[in-house]
């Protein structure tokens, strides 16, 4: 065995470890607050609702990989809601082309999201929730345009396009 194998062995348990260990933090997050929230439900009735992409970024604090959401690309006039809950967190009129491969916007809807601070794989982020049901959504970033410099860099996923009737 020569060292560079020792070395890559001695590494796969501790790689391992602090996955698992941030992995369970994070999901307990949700966990532990959730009854703070107006719409709660179990875990049971949240997987019956949203699809498997969804459950995952909205109730275990995934992330999608970049590039694959639609809304990435969604340009026309309307509000970006939350998949969970229906509540609207954006307006079209945010939205940025960040070239990060997620749908980006400098500002939320007033008293739409709530923030914490996530720890998880050794680096500090603020994370965004839906304040209504606590659902993931993504991160919030101090690198975005005027007049914020704010990149709330949010999960596609986590969202649901709603046209603007004013427009119909």
């Amino acid at each position: 065995m020569n060292r560079r194998t020792l070395l890559f062995a001695s590494l796969v348990p501790i790689g391992t470890a602090s996955a698992l260990f941030f992995s369970s933090r994070k999901s307990e997050s949700i966990a532990k607050t959730s009854s703070k929230f107006e719409v709660t439900k179990t875990e049971a009735q949240w997987r019956k609702i949203l699809t498997p992409e969804q459950f995952e970024v909205l109730r275990k604090e995934g992330t999608e990989r970049a590039g694959t959401s639609p809304l990435t690309a969604e340009h026309r006039q309307g509000k970006f809601a939350c998949a969970g809950c229906n509540l609207p967190l954006f307006v079209s009129e945010t939205k940025f082309e960040s070239g990060t491969g997620w749908p980006s916007f400098y500002a939320p809807i007033a008293n739409a999201v709530k923030t914490s601070v996530d720890t998880s794989f050794g680096v500090t982020r603020t994370e965004v929730h839906c304040r209504r049901c606590g659902g993931h959504l993504g991160h919030v970033f101090e690198d975005g345009p005027k007049p914020t410099g704010l990149r709330y860099c949010m999960n596609g996923v986590a969202m649901k396009f709603i046209i603007d009737s004013n427009l119909i």
